[in-house]
């Protein structure tokens, strides 16, 4: 079976349909440090990464945007002194679809 991160992200319309509560759930399993959050009635995947010192965290974020460059989808990063919190969505959707957990997997990568 192939990882999250290995999957492959399929193109996102605004007609796509967020993913359920449920459907949301079951891909959380395969990313036990995410949590996933409603803002402004948008669900969105969050993760605080923590580091000893701003230029890791940096460091950190700018990896997580050549990977996010590099798939068309972009999270907000925000880093600060010791960590950087990265959160995916889907704007098109205002919700989440599986490239949302396909990223967040690779994130995790990217701080192994």
């Amino acid at each position: 079976m192939t990882s999250l991160a290995q999957s492959q992200c399929e193109p996102c319309s605004g007609s796509a349909i967020p993913l359920s509560y449920d459907a949301c759930q079951a891909h959380l399993k395969a990313l036990p440090e995410w949590q996933i959050i409603e803002h402004d009635g948008i669900m969105k995947l969050t993760r605080q990464f923590t580091f000893r010192n701003f230029a890791d965290a940096l460091a950190f974020s700018q990896r997580v945007g050549d990977v996010a460059e590099q798939a068309g989808h972009h999270p907000v990063l925000v880093t600060e002194w010791g960590k950087t919190t990265v959160t995916w969505w889907s704007h098109k959707i205002n919700g989440l679809h599986l490239n949302d957990f396909i990223l967040a997997a690779r994130t995790d990568e990217v701080a192994e």
